[in-house]
Formats: C-alpha cells, sequence, structure tokens
C-alpha cells in the first residue's frame, strides 16, 4: 500500500511524504512519470530499475525519475518512506543540468539539506525554494549561475521587495521578473548583500510589523496577513527570529511608550 502526503505545493514544485508499505520482491507494473521527480529516502530500502538498470535505493542513495523514462520498484526488504520532490518541466529546464545517470550517492551535506528543506515550514515561496535550490546543486547539479552584473540584479530584486511588487510574492516569480535563474539570485544575495533574499525579505517585512504595531495595530492575524506570513504563529515565530521579542511584546513596549509621552 502507498500514500502520499503534500509537504507543500506551488505552482513549480510539490513535495510529499510517500510511504510505502509493500513487501514484494517481483517488479511493480511500469510507471512513466510525467514530470522531474527528485527521490530522497528517509527510512528502509527497495530497488528501482530505470534508464541505469535495476539498483538498490536507501538512504545513502537517491534518484531521479525522468518525464517518458519508464521505472519499475521491487520491496523485498519491506517499507519505505521517502521524500519526493516533483519539478514542473519547464522550470527544471531552466534549473538544472542533464545528469549522466538517474541515481546519486546521499552524502552528509545532501542529507543536511535534504532536512533543511523538510523542516522549512511555512515560508514556501522564499526558504523552500532556496533550500530545494541547495539540495539540487548538492544532487544532480544546476545550471551556472553566473555572477556579472550581479550589483545591479541585486537592487533590482531589492526594489521589487520594497516596492511590493506583485512578482516579490516568490522567489521564483521574482526571478523570473527579473530574467534571470532563481539560483543566481539566490546565490548573487549572500555574495553582495550578506544575507539570503530570504532573510532579506522578512527584514522588511519585520520592519513593516515593527511600524505597524508601534502605530497601535492589535490586531496579529489581520497583521500577519496583510504582510503575506502563512499566519500569526508564522510572524510570530519571524519577528521573534529578527528582534528576540514576540509582536506581543513589542506591542506592550510601543503602547507603554506612547503612553509615557516617548513616542
Amino acid at each position: 500500500m502507498l500514500s502520499v502526503t503534500q509537504v507543500a505545493a506551488r505552482p513549480d514544485l510539490t513535495v510529499g511524504t510517500v510511504v510505502c508499505r509493500e513487501h514484494h520482491r517481483g517488479w511493480s507494473d511500469a510507471e512513466v512519470p510525467g514530470e522531474p521527480r527528485l527521490v530522497l529516502v528517509r527510512s528502509g530500502r527497495f530497488r528501482r530499475t530505470g534508464a541505469q538498470g535495476p539498483v538498490d535505493i536507501d538512504p545513502t542513495l537517491g534518484y531521479l525519475s525522468r518525464p517518458g523514462v519508464e521505472e519499475r520498484f521491487a520491496h523485498p526488504a519491506g517499507g519505505d518512506v521517502c521524500t519526493s520532490i516533483a519539478i514542473a518541466p519547464a522550470r527544471w529546464v531552466l534549473l538544472c543540468r542533464a545528469p549522466a545517470r538517474d541515481d546519486f550517492y546521499v552524502d552528509a551535506r545532501v542529507d543536511l539539506a535534504h532536512r533543511r528543506l523538510l523542516a522549512t515550514g511555512s515560508d514556501p515561496d522564499y526558504a523552500l525554494v532556496e533550500r530545494l535550490l541547495a539540495l539540487l546543486a548538492a544532487t544532480v547539479g544546476l545550471l551556472p549561475a553566473g555572477s556579472a552584473g550581479d550589483r545591479a540584479l541585486v537592487a533590482a530584486t531589492r526594489e521589487a521587495i520594497l516596492a511590493d511588487e506583485p512578482a516579490a510574492r516568490g522567489l521564483f516569480p521574482l526571478a523570473d521578473h527579473l530574467g534571470v535563474s532563481p539560483y543566481r539570485l539566490s546565490r548573487a544575495f549572500p555574495r553582495e548583500i550578506g544575507v539570503s533574499v530570504t532573510r532579506y525579505r522578512n527584514r522588511v517585512r519585520v520592519g513593516r510589523a515593527l511600524e505597524r504595531l508601534e502605530q497601535g495595530e492589535h490586531r496579529l492575524a489581520l497583521l500577519a496577513a496583510d504582510l503575506g506570513f502563512a499566519d500569526q504563529a508564522h510572524l510570530t515565530r519571524t519577528v521573534r527570529e529578527h528582534t528576540g521579542h514576540t509582536p506581543g511584546v513589542l506591542r506592550q513596549t510601543a503602547s507603554a511608550a506612547a503612553r509615557s509621552g516617548l513616542r
């Protein structure tokens, strides 16, 4: 029996947890994926046959399912739990190299990138995408990012975020809007500014949250929605990460300052 739980879904990518409880030595019926899928094993092991023939898959060896390439599976060791990352074909072509093999070694660096991806939580449009790019770079490889003109690119990115450009709702649409690879954009920011584009965007949103709190905003759920956070808890975590305090504490401080005439 196979079950799939969706972890995150966006137009260009879907991350899911796949739990398989099969136990058979024979090969399954052929499957032909319609989009590229990166698969990493969290626990258990199984066999897969694809373009390179049969391969034993376990937490130290992941694989790439290619569109139109037939694959079959066998589960002689029992069940397993995997992460499956499906990427829109058009996005894949713009991002990734064409790897020579479907399978790839999962070293500790890849394992860490995988764990960070799963721990992303409430920010699928920026943090999840940046962590996906790190995982792809460490496994199948990404097309060269380039660096010429990074200063102008970062300036244009900052302007789009500060101006609330609609495309700035996510890293993929922002990169498309600027006409660059999202991998290049995610690498340019730390080189030029010293922080990731995700952290920069959150810094801007936290600043706006502080302004609203100082102006007397007390509806944190509304504040979270207005600033594009997933929910109030996401707002609280992000504000605490950047300031060391929760929005509730900061609101009380602002109110006390207003009462004392310090503001």
